[in-house]
C-alpha cells in the first residue's frame, strides 16, 4: 500500500525514528498513542496542535479510526481471538 517496511517497524519505536515522520504524522500518533492508553489526557496543548494539522472532519475521521481499531483489539483480547 505505498508505506515500507522501514516506516512500519519505526511505529514501534517512533521515539527513536521520528526523522521518519513528519510533524502531522507525529502529532496523529501522538494523539492515537494517548486515545489508546489515557483517552482522559488528551489536553488542550494536544488539541490545539491536532487542529493547526488537521480539519475537523479529518479529526472526526482519525478519532472515529482510532476508536474503533482499540474496540476490535480489545474485543479480540477478551475473546482470546487469535490472528490467522
Amino acid at each position: 500500500m505505498g508505506v515500507s517496511e522501514e516506516l512500519l517497524d519505526a511505529l514501534y519505536h517512533i521515539d527513536t525514528h521520528q526523522h521518519l515522520f513528519n510533524t502531522r504524522e507525529l502529532v496523529a500518533l501522538r494523539y492515537a498513542e494517548i486515545m489508546t492508553t489515557s483517552a482522559r489526557e488528551v489536553d488542550e496543548q494536544l488539541w490545539d496542535e491536532l487542529q493547526a494539522h488537521f480539519d475537523d472532519g479529518e479529526l472526526v475521521e482519525i478519532t472515529s479510526v482510532i476508536g474503533l481499531f482499540n474496540f476490535f483489539n480489545r474485543f479480540a483480547d477478551a475473546l482470546q481471538i487469535l490472528p490467522t
